[in-house]
């Protein structure tokens, strides 16, 4: 991270991120994308969760506006989903290629570690097809 990132305020950040990726940043973008990224921080959320935090700020969003803005995040490049079990949707805003662990008893998405995970090879995609992304969720148990 530069100096100058690094004194940017959180808002700024925001409004960075948005822009450099083509965004317009309207208020409701700049509410959610401060709670992201403003403190230089990846992030794992959900839509209901980032729903919640605004209602503790001064710019509530409707959960609706939370999850039309993500998607369009994730369009832009800014995020990408993970789903797991096809029902539960998270945001990352790490949008490189890496792993998740998925705590099953919390319902909570966190980075895996990337070096020791190893795909040797993959299935040959169906005709008129390609693969776009391999998602790795990992999921964990607590034992006691």
């Amino acid at each position: 991270m530069t100096t100058d990132t690094k004194n940017r305020t959180p808002k700024d950040r925001a409004s960075a991120w948005l822009t450099g990726a083509g965004l317009r940043p309207t208020r409701q973008r700049l509410t959610l994308a401060t709670l992201l990224v403003g403190d230089g921080n990846n992030r794992h959320v959900t839509a209901e969760s980032l729903h919640e935090a605004t209602r503790s700020g001064p710019d509530s969003v409707s959960l609706a506006t939370v999850y039309n803005t993500l998607r369009a995040f994730c369009e832009a490049g800014l995020m990408t989903e993970v789903t797991v079990d096809g029902s539960r949707s998270y945001f990352d805003t790490r949008t490189d290629d890496h792993p998740h662990f998925f705590w099953e008893d919390d319902g909570v998405i966190t980075d895996a570690p990337t070096d020791s995970v190893r795909i040797e090879a993959l299935p040959h995609a169906p005709e008129g097809t390609e693969i776009s992304k391999v998602d790795v969720v990992i999921r964990l148990r607590r034992t006691l």
